[in-house]
């Protein structure tokens, strides 16, 4: 039961923590309180649940100041729903009871003010989970399909002055063949796929090199045979395909080397008998750590390669719709929104930082009895207070019972020593014998009754010495130092007297 109380105990104080109360480093458990701490944990909780309530958490010099302050304090604490007595001598002079009832009920209160709050957070982590879920791969892919599909609108399209009247079904290298368009507006066009090559494969110099040859090609296949250019699509087309697949096979080796260290690294704790598993834990969580700070790094150098040429592409972009007002309209609304993609990403970063602090917060936090223990602590509770009752009404019905007996014995005495006493005092006027056995009788009943009375009476002097024990026991538990409240009364004396001298300086 001892150690029931005080993990109830520290659970309040956790609880506390856990709702933004500040608590001082040495309070582990509310037994460890002292009276000013109470009064400021109490402040701080009633500041939090009344927004509008703004009461000062630190107890001031003066007596009469603490006084008024603890009084406002108890009046605040009654609004919120307190039933009971909520004086300043709870607060200033609280017992051990008083204070895990009012905390008890402070956290209540707290927790029922916070619970929107939890639930939002909630939702807001599933939003989260879901929006990495589904931007996760926009990111690593460099969103180009989806600027070539913004590019490949057919209303940009219908605003481009061409020099023929040809449709332009797109910017991919097949219909660059195709279409009949400007020199500067084709090498622009090889320019920028030449870039998002290079983005792909990160060899810098390969791609412009590649750009360069594009361009080339792309002003000569103006002059070349329909049939030539076919075919150096078709070969271009099967050397990305080799390319996609040479990638596609980099990939799978990566990931069945990754899974073939990963069964390694397994195969070495399962067998190795020298390292325990708290060392393995350790030596996992440090890999887990060195691929944390490897990603930071590489995504680091990814943003320092991507601004410059997310800065060309936005030059190349303005040049390109300079004289097309609704193609500048929507490539502002394309830009919008890819500045409210990087807002959600830069915010799914934050909580996903916040997620990883709580985690390691509730990791650090100790380990309290689950739900199930304190189930059936209520229903072992539950079974004993229902046992109680029963022999609480069997004692009662015992006793109604023994009272109705009580009664009709002493009605039957009465009734016996009535008919007695007329016989015995009738017979006692004629023999003297009988007289003196009258007397005798008269005594013996005086004496019985006197007897009944003192057993009623050191009964009730009984009960009443348990119900003053039981109070002496609740005066010993308030912990009421003598010497703080006499201090206290020397202190408002004092003020007092100041405060008559200033009046009567000053009529």
């Amino acid at each position: 039961m001892m150690e029931e109380s005080e993990s109830r105990k520290q659970t309040l104080v956790s609880s506390l923590e856990s709702a933004g109360i500040w608590i001082p480093d040495n309070v582990t458990s509310i037994g460890d309180l002292s009276p000013e701490t109470f009064v400021s944990i109490c402040a701080q909780c009633v500041n939090l649940i009344d927004q509008t309530a703004s009461l000062p958490t630190t107890l001031p010099d003066a007596a009469i100041d603490k006084l008024k302050m603890c009084a406002d304090m108890g009046l605040a604490i009654k609004r919120l729903g307190f039933i009971g007595d909520m004086s300043y001598i709870k607060l200033l002079y609280p017992s051990e009871d008083d204070v895990h009832k009012l905390t008890r009920f402070l956290v209540e209160r707290l927790t029922e003010s916070t619970r929107p709050v939890e639930i939002a957070e909630v939702k807001d982590v599933n939003a989260r989970g879901k929006t990495k879920e589904d931007g996760s791969n926009i990111g690593g892919r460099l969103d180009l399909n989806h600027q070539r599909e913004k590019l490949e609108d057919p209303s940009l399209h219908n605003a481009v002055p061409e020099a023929e009247e040809i449709p332009f079904n797109g910017l991919s290298r097949q219909n660059l063949g195709k279409a009949k368009l400007p020199a500067f507006f084709y090498g622009e066009l090889f320019d920028e796929e030449g870039k998002s090559g290079r983005d792909l494969f990160g060899n810098e110099e390969t791609a412009a090199a590649g750009d360069d040859k594009d361009v080339q090609k792309a002003i000569s296949n103006k002059e070349q045979p329909s049939m030539v250019i076919i075919e150096k699509e078709e070969l271009r087309n099967e050397e990305k395909a080799l390319t996609e697949e040479v990638t596609a096979k980099t990939s799978e080796l990566q990931h069945l080397e990754g899974e073939l260290e990963l069964l390694k690294a397994a195969a070495e704790m399962a067998f190795g008998d020298q390292n325990s598993i708290d060392f393995c834990f350790e030596q996992l969580k440090e890999q887990v750590d060195a691929k944390r700070c490897n990603i930071t790094e590489l995504k680091s150098q990814w943003d320092a390669f991507r601004m410059p040429l997310e800065d060309k592409k936005r030059n190349l972009e303005e040049s390109l719709y300079a004289n097309i007002p609704d193609s500048q309209e929507k490539l502002q609304k394309l830009r919008e929104l890819e500045h409210e993609k990087q807002l959600v990403l830069s915010e799914i970063t934050k909580r996903e930082e916040e997620h990883s602090k709580l985690s390691a917060d509730l990791e650090k936090q100790p380990k309290l009895p689950s739900r199930t223990s304190y189930i059936e602590r209520i229903k072992e509770i539950t079974k004993s207070s229902q046992k109680q009752d029963a022999d609480i009404k069997r004692i009662l019905k015992e006793t109604r019972e023994l009272q109705l007996e009580s009664n009709s014995i002493q009605d039957r005495l009465h009734r016996t020593y009535a008919v007695l006493d007329e016989i015995v005092c009738r017979e006692a006027k004629r023999d003297p014998v009988v007289r003196k056995a009258y007397r005798l009788l008269t005594s013996l009943h005086d004496c019985f009754g006197q007897i009944s009375e003192k057993i009623l009476t050191t009964d009730r002097i009984s009960r009443e010495m348990t119900e003053l024990e039981k109070k002496l026991a609740a005066m010993a538990s308030r912990s009421l130092n003598v010497d703080k409240l006499q201090a206290d009364l020397d202190a408002i004396v004092k003020e007092n007297e100041c405060l008559e001298l200033r009046l009567a300086e000053n009529p």
